[in-house]
């Protein structure tokens, strides 16, 4: 879902139209020449467009009958058009008229244009026109007030970079991004300041950092079946600092015993990273390849929230231990879960879930149970159990 070109366009009756902002984006041109191939037809100037979609909205030469425009086997039902250009007819051109002006753009489509796609399979047009609506919903208060609507229009070029960064619409509502448009600069001010370091930021310095860890674990509940269990986690960094290019370094302290980290992997904007931390690959103590840290990572932060490491673990044991049962008698299933926290595991979850899937086995149309502790609820499609253990402080025992 990308645009090759997007258009702001004025018309007045008797006086022609002009051209009040367009954006070209040469890197999904190059991708609209690679999936269209010969049928491939490329923007034209912002002049020859202009007086291209004047005609063919019949807002010029209007008192003239063109064939290919006029005819009655044509008749347009939808904001599509195609527009004649000396390149070819340009296809598909979203175009509407709002309160004298005119909001256009073209639209990738990822395949040949011959014969024509249809309109549903072009993603782009559905984005495109969400994109439209949300610069109607900007300009369009300002329309009475000529030198408020020519302010508006001279930011759209600042927004854009945030809501449809490199043709890609990601934010339709310009309204909402209008705030914080003085803080975005199409070039560095600052030959330090990095690629990844969009903009700046003005206020007090803050970091939040957030660890999110996940357990994957296959119990057999057999004694000649070894269980098996992965740990692997992200920490998420959002800096809010000022200057171009900040130095900020975060140290990560593990539990006393607890194993080293490994298969780090950090992300682009760490400086600098000790060499033995990246190769750790074991967790046995006294093995040469373990990494028993610190663990510091001084990088320059992005403007946005980013992940800052990932890393796996070897814990010795799993956090909470498992029993399921299943049995079958007609169309009638019987399931039993117990779940015990480890005695190693200290008892400090905010929450804990037990989610049961039924999968391809339609909905569930009856349901009886009794749990120990918590709630259990069945999901709005009726193809998954969840346990809601409520009383963690009773966690420490099974709970059937």
């Amino acid at each position: 879902m990308a645009l090759r070109a997007l258009w702001l366009l004025k018309h007045e009756p008797g006086a022609g139209g002009t051209v009040l902002f367009s954006r070209h984006y040469p890197t999904v041109e190059i991708r609209a020449e690679n999936f269209n191939g010969s049928t491939h037809v490329p923007v034209p100037s912002d002049s020859a467009f202009l007086k291209a979609l004047l005609f063919e909205l019949r807002l010029v030469d209007d008192d003239i009958f063109v064939e290919h425009r006029d005819t009655c086997t044509r008749i347009n039902h939808s904001l599509v058009y195609s527009v004649r250009t000396e390149g070819g007819d340009l296809w598909p051109v979203l175009a509407f008229q709002k309160s004298g002006l005119i909001y256009a753009c073209l639209p990738l489509v990822e395949e040949s244009l011959e014969p024509q796609p249809p309109l549903l399979t072009v993603s782009g047009l559905s984005q495109g026109l969400a994109l439209l609506l949300g610069i109607v919903d900007y300009i369009s208060p300002s329309r009475k007030n000529e030198a408020e609507m020519n302010a508006k229009i001279g930011q759209l070029r600042n927004l854009l970079i945030q809501a449809c960064p490199l043709g890609t619409p990601l934010n339709t509502n310009i309204r909402s991004l209008n705030s914080s448009f003085d803080d975005i600069q199409e070039t560095p001010t600052d030959e330090n300041q990095p690629a990844w370091r969009s903009n700046t930021y003005k206020g007090k310095p803050q970091v939040n950092v957030c660890i999110t860890e996940k357990v994957k674990c296959m119990q057999y509940d057999k004694r000649d079946v070894v269980d098996m269990w992965q740990v692997y986690g992200a920490v998420n960094c959002k800096c809010d600092i000022e200057g171009s290019a900040p130095n900020v370094t975060l140290s990560l302290n593990l539990p006393t015993n607890a194993p080293p980290l490994q298969d780090v992997v950090v992300h682009h904007c760490v400086t600098s990273v000790d060499p033995a931390m990246l190769m750790s690959s074991s967790a046995e103590p006294l093995d040469d390849s373990v990494f028993n840290g610190p663990y510091k990572f001084p990088f320059i932060p992005p403007s946005e929230s980013f992940n800052l490491c990932y890393y796996t673990s070897q814990v010795p044991v799993p956090p909470i231990l498992g029993r399921y049962q299943l049995t079958e008698e007609g169309s009638q299933f019987k399931i039993t879960v117990n779940l015990k926290l480890h005695e190693s595991i200290k008892n400090s979850f905010e929450y804990c879930e037990a989610r049961i899937p039924f999968f391809n086995r339609g909905p569930i149309a009856q349901l009886e149970y009794k749990v120990s502790y918590g709630q259990l609820d069945l999901s709005r499609d009726k193809s998954l159990l969840v346990w809601i253990i409520d009383a963690v402080s009773g966690f420490r025992t099974e709970v059937p």
